[in-house]
């Protein structure tokens, strides 16, 4: 792009930073979001107090239990979007559907998967204070976890890696364009 053209507004970043509890979703999502001067948004503040009561009691979520949730965060994405500006959420996204329906408000989102392992998970979940999701949903996690499959526009990162290595790496998929993958 020359000096003299302006960045068009579908080439501003839309991205969800995905995966398991205690992957580092919020502490990567939010240091993305100030690397490329995009909005952040915190998928948990989306979740109505119904879920929040289910998870906080260690029920998981089901499909009909994240719908809302997943649309409030689609919906949003979907008015940055709209606005010219770019976003960042922190969202589970643990199912394809799931980000289909993030991707049926906003087509244009891209994931960055953050993949750790059920260890790393668990101590890092029970090592948080003041969060709703306790550590013995972990394994539910794991269990809706479907990975990003090859016709999805997005990276999947080592989320044991540091966050200085974490955020290049998701920038530098978004500059190669969105058809494209690295891995951290």
């Amino acid at each position: 792009m020359s000096d003299g053209e302006t960045r068009r507004a579908d080439d501003k970043p839309v991205v969800v930073v995905m995966g398991v509890s205690g992957c580092g979703k919020t502490f990567v999502g939010e240091k993305l979001a100030g690397a490329i001067g995009a909005d952040f948004l915190e998928g948990d503040s989306f979740h109505p107090p119904e879920n929040i009561a289910l998870m906080s009691s260690g029920h998981p979520l089901d499909d009909a239990h994240r719908a809302g949730w997943l649309d409030a965060i689609g919906k949003r994405l979907a008015e940055i979007a709209e606005e010219g500006d770019s976003a960042v959420a922190a969202c589970s996204a643990l199912k394809r559907i799931y980000r289909d329906r993030l991707r049926s408000h906003c087509p244009r989102v891209v994931f960055a998967h953050l993949a750790i392992d059920k260890e790393t998970a668990r101590a890092r979940i029970s090592g948080r204070k003041g969060h709703f999701m306790p550590a013995s949903l972990v394994d539910s996690q794991f269990a809706d976890l479907q990975p990003l499959e090859p016709d999805e526009a997005g990276v999947t990162l080592d989320g044991t890696a540091d966050v200085s290595l974490l955020v290049p790496a998701a920038r530098k998929y978004l500059e190669q364009g969105r058809d494209k993958s690295a891995g951290a």
